[in-house]
């Protein structure tokens, strides 16, 4: 079976492509000491800093290189609705995003917690509370996709919430920690090829 080389320089991902098509039954919520805080038109800096605080140990970096109206016309879309995560204190740790542009899809465009609160079980809230804002009125469909670069948990706990594998990509991208975008030190896991 044949290699595709990467060139130096570059990251290859292999992106999964999931879809819930039936609303789920009701469940109750896990329990969480966590919040969801609406961010109704949030502010580009504050959005870009929780972003970078949860999605640089998997080498998110497309909405850290958009152009701040091209990130604004998605973000202040009233079709696009973003939460911010907080603890006990107030602290944001955590990220969800859905993108109702498209209907009758939804998309959980960006969904995630900091690294600190991996393995909690938080997720599993997190989810909960993704779900019933998704699944409304007009909605067929929601879906996300996940690569190889997040957590190797990721398409397990998406398949175990209820999404259904239907499509798979191989992605290749330069490397935004060559660029500065992120930390050289960020996603240890993919190692940076010069």
């Amino acid at each position: 079976m044949p290699l595709t080389p990467v060139e130096p320089g570059m990251v290859a991902t292999v992106v999964t492509h999931l879809e819930m098509r039936d609303r789920p039954r009701l469940a109750p919520v896990p329990p969480a000491p966590l919040r969801l805080v609406p961010w109704k038109t949030p502010d580009l800096a504050a959005y870009r800093t929780l972003f970078r605080r949860v999605g640089a140990p998997w080498l998110w970096f497309s909405r850290l290189v958009m152009a701040d109206d091209a990130l604004a016309a998605i973000l202040h879309d009233p079709a696009v609705e973003v939460y911010a995560v907080t603890d006990p204190r107030g602290t944001e740790v955590g990220l969800l995003e859905l993108d109702f542009r498209a209907l009758p899809d939804c998309e959980l465009s960006f969904f995630g917690l900091v690294p600190e609160l991996a393995g909690k079980g938080l997720g599993r809230w997190l989810m909960a509370q993704a779900k019933a804002l998704a699944w409304r009125k007009g909605v067929e469909r929601f879906w996300v996709h996940t690569c190889t670069l997040d957590s190797p948990a990721a398409l397990g706990f998406y398949v175990k919430s209820g999404f259904v594998p239907f499509a798979r990509e191989v992605e290749i991208f330069a490397d935004p920690r060559l660029a500065g975008i992120l930390p050289r030190d960020a996603a240890p896991h993919a190692p940076v090829l010069e």
